[in-house]
């Protein structure tokens, strides 16, 4: 059996790790090593890291006695993993039983992927890690060349990947190298695009990990704001093809399609919030329009075709233009007074 080696870098989730930490050793993997780095919390993260280390050889422990950043820890982890496989999972995520030996099988039978990825479930607040049921054994799964992938988020401008289900080959995280920390938001798009560069990348149709939201997460502030989301992914395409990602085959167009994508996302978003009601309707439409100028005439309708959610999304969009022009209708038919 390959080894595995897991970061977990933890900052004031105390209330999470064991059960993050657990869900990581329970997996069916022979050789895994587990490591903790704590980024100097405050509350009982250090004394849960001591004493799952206590309880488990394979546990190492990094205790910081102050902040360094969030990206001292990935990046420290990185530079510490030794392994076959490397997996950076956050102290407030967790993985779904057999997610290690699914991914290392079929990296396994195929040395030129550089990592998976699988579906994820998500989980509001501080509830219990849910039984999702077995996973299939002989996983289906998609394998994406390295243009192809990159191709996909260029014309999306969103990567939709649960990021604690990303099971990555060492040699190609070593190569791929370090977080950027220019990218305080982004940085793990940019890392994704330049891994994809040293291989191809699988898509398994299974459940890998889970996924918890609160109040506390590092990307709630960003996501809160739908406009400051797609800024930070437009940084981290800017930034890719600046770096290694320019240097591939047809990387102008590439970069073009990143900036349409972009683009065309602003502008379906601007109709979302326009729809629900929501404030940044207008602001998302400017910037579409500045990024690419003939949205203000044309609707981007071939950025849905190539969503893999656009039925739903319709259907969602189609809901809220029904409801609001309901309201609309109600209000004109309502008499003032």
């Amino acid at each position: 059996m390959r080894s595995v080696d897991v970061v977990i870098p933890n900052y004031n989730y105390a209330r999470y790790l064991r059960a993050c930490a657990e869900s990581v050793l329970n997996q069916d993997i022979d050789r895994l090593r587990l490591l903790i780095i704590d980024n100097g919390s405050t509350d009982d993260s250090a004394q849960v890291a001591r004493e799952i280390a206590a309880s488990d050889p394979r546990v190492e422990l990094r205790l910081r006695e102050k902040n360094m950043g969030p990206h001292s820890s990935f990046n420290e982890g990185i530079d510490w993993a030794e392994s076959d496989y490397f997996l950076l999972l956050f102290a407030d995520d967790f993985l779904i039983p057999g997610a290690l030996s699914r991914a290392v099988a079929i990296m396994e039978n195929d040395p030129g992927i550089a990592y998976t990825y699988g579906r994820d479930v998500a989980i509001r607040g501080d509830v219990d890690i849910p039984d999702v049921g077995d996973q299939p054994e002989n996983v289906p799964f998609k394998v994406h060349t390295s243009h192809d992938f990159i191709k996909r988020f260029c014309r999306l401008g969103v990567f939709q990947i649960p990021g604690p289900s990303i099971i990555i080959r060492t040699s190609a995280q070593k190569r791929a190298g370090h977080y950027r920390t220019e990218l305080p938001h982004s940085d793990d798009y940019e890392l994704w695009l330049r891994l994809a560069l040293h291989g191809s990348v699988a898509e398994l149709d299974c459940i890998q990990a889970g996924i918890r939201t609160h109040d506390a997460n590092r990307s709630t502030e960003v996501w809160a704001r739908q406009i400051r989301h797609i800024e930070n992914t437009a940084d981290a395409a800017e930034s890719f093809f600046a770096h290694e990602g320019g240097a591939m085959p047809h990387a102008h167009k590439l970069h073009r399609l990143s900036r349409r994508g972009l683009a065309e996302r602003a502008y379906w978003s601007a109709v979302s919030h326009l729809l629900r009601g929501e404030p940044g309707a207008g602001e998302l439409w400017r910037l579409a329009v500045r990024w690419r100028p003939v949205t203000a005439l044309l609707p981007p309708l071939g950025y849905l075709l190539h969503r893999p959610d656009t039925l739903a999304r319709l259907d969602r969009l189609g809901a809220l233009w029904s409801r609001s022009t309901k309201s609309f209708r109600f209000k004109e038919a309502t008499p003032r007074f």
